[in-house]
């Protein structure tokens, strides 16, 4: 069968204008950290195919637990049923995560995952007749997912343009920095009895052009926004499960989210899931005996036991040796990003912004105009391909974010090519 031909005739691919789009590369499968195409051309998945993949394709032993567990039980309604799965990741996971959480909510994906703690925090008021707060705080050039919910309190950008008159009104504000944080600070001392909820994607904004800010200012921030009982919501979607170099983002800070947003990473990038972790505060508004106050909310795939399995199996994985390979990726992350900033060619004036924080590095290339929709992006694409590397721009911004099982020699290979991209642009 032409697999092709019949992928443009019936599917749309997400992120792509169909009319200019390049035709897709067919890929058979993937084995740690590549990929491989029909042609038998390989590509070193430097990107961890959108920030998902820990523990490289087709790991042997997640796919023999989701195996084992597919079995068993596939699949059974979350309401009124419950299976082991999905107990023993929140028994797992509850421990781990930075800060004292009580509950585990099942959801399917990382937009579901932060819709569900917009609108837990928002019926955490509610419910309490007397306090009903209804604003939400949060950051210039964040990305939270595509559901309505969550594309609310994403900047107002390309990835929401056709929507912003549905979208509800959101108080953005820049990341800290040394000169603004008195200010930040100030607008929620003014602002706070109204202020529902403060989300934020803790140390770096992904979607938003993989941009990093100090850990001691957000922790002020935080400080702040508890002392107005501000339900404090980390977007932990892509940082989580070591890519800032510890478990969580989270753990780099001194205040701790309310409720903290896992997916990508949560299940080794195998099978979709998102958990919305609260605290017990956050629990109690709704152990009630009014009907009314319950979150009525939901998904068909809700815990999903092979997704449920397929997280504990990277659990596994992550106790069992992937942490130190975080702690070797983000070295040579760091000798690397020395290298960069100490070359003496020509070429590098066209980076600007050099950056790394633990397993992820960016810089922006110099072309007059930032932003998604710079078409310098798709130029590093197809050259990097050619030097079979797999690298995927945010417009002008280049990052790389390798899954953790990548040897010296891969990552070796990656730089170099990096820098043969470099000159050819």
């Amino acid at each position: 069968m032409d697999w092709l031909s019949k992928d443009k005739e019936f599917i749309w691919h997400p992120f792509t204008q169909q009319k200019a789009a390049a035709e897709p590369i067919f890929i058979e499968k993937g084995e740690g950290s590549w990929l491989f195409d029909s042609s038998g051309k390989r590509y070193l998945d430097a990107i961890s195919s959108w920030w998902v993949n820990l523990h490289g394709h087709g790991h042997p032993y997640i796919a023999k637990k989701i195996y084992e567990q597919a079995l068993k039980l596939e699949h059974i309604i979350f309401a009124g049923f419950t299976h082991q799965p999905a107990i023993d990741l929140a028994v797992r996971l509850i421990p781990k995560l930075p800060g004292k959480f009580s509950k585990v909510f099942y959801s399917d994906n990382g937009s579901t995952s932060t819709e569900v703690a917009l609108k837990m925090a928002l019926q955490f008021w509610w419910n309490q007749d007397y306090k009903k707060r209804r604003k939400i705080l949060a950051f210039k050039d964040a990305y939270h997912g595509d559901t309505f919910g969550a594309m609310s309190v994403s900047d107002r950008s390309v990835f929401t343009l056709a929507f912003h008159d549905l979208l509800f009104d959101v108080i953005f504000v820049e990341t800290p920095t040394p000169e603004n944080i008195e200010d930040l600070k100030g607008l929620i001392e003014q602002e706070g009895e109204n202020i529902a909820a403060f989300i934020y994607e803790p140390l770096v904004q992904g979607a938003g052009g993989m941009k990093m800010y100090a850990a001691n200012l957000l922790d002020e921030m935080l400080a702040a926004a508890k002392e107005k009982e501000i339900v404090c919501i980390a977007d932990e979607v892509m940082t989580g499960f070591g890519r800032t170099g510890k478990l969580f983002a989270s753990e780099h800070l001194h205040e701790n989210p309310d409720i903290i947003c896992l997916s990508k990473g949560l299940t080794g990038g195998v099978m979709a899931l998102g958990v919305t972790a609260c605290t017990e505060k956050i629990y109690q508004a709704y152990y009630n005996d009014d009907k009314r106050k319950t979150f009525f909310h939901g998904h068909s795939f809700t815990a999903n036991p092979l997704a449920c399995t397929a997280a504990l199996a990277s659990l596994d994985l992550l106790e069992d040796g992937a942490l130190t390979a975080v702690e070797q990726l983000c070295h040579w992350n760091a000798v690397y990003l020395e290298k960069l900033k100490d070359a003496k060619n020509g070429s590098r004036a066209i980076l600007r912004n050099l950056r790394q924080l633990g397993t992820i590095l960016a810089f922006e290339i110099n072309t007059g105009e930032d932003g998604y929709l710079n078409t310098i992006g798709q130029e590093i694409t197809k050259i990097a391909m050619s030097e079979e590397i797999y690298l995927r721009p945010l417009g002008n911004t280049v990052y790389i974010m390798p899954p953790y099982c990548i040897t010296a020699e891969e990552f070796t290979q990656l730089s170099e090519a990096i820098e043969r991209i470099i000159q050819k642009i």
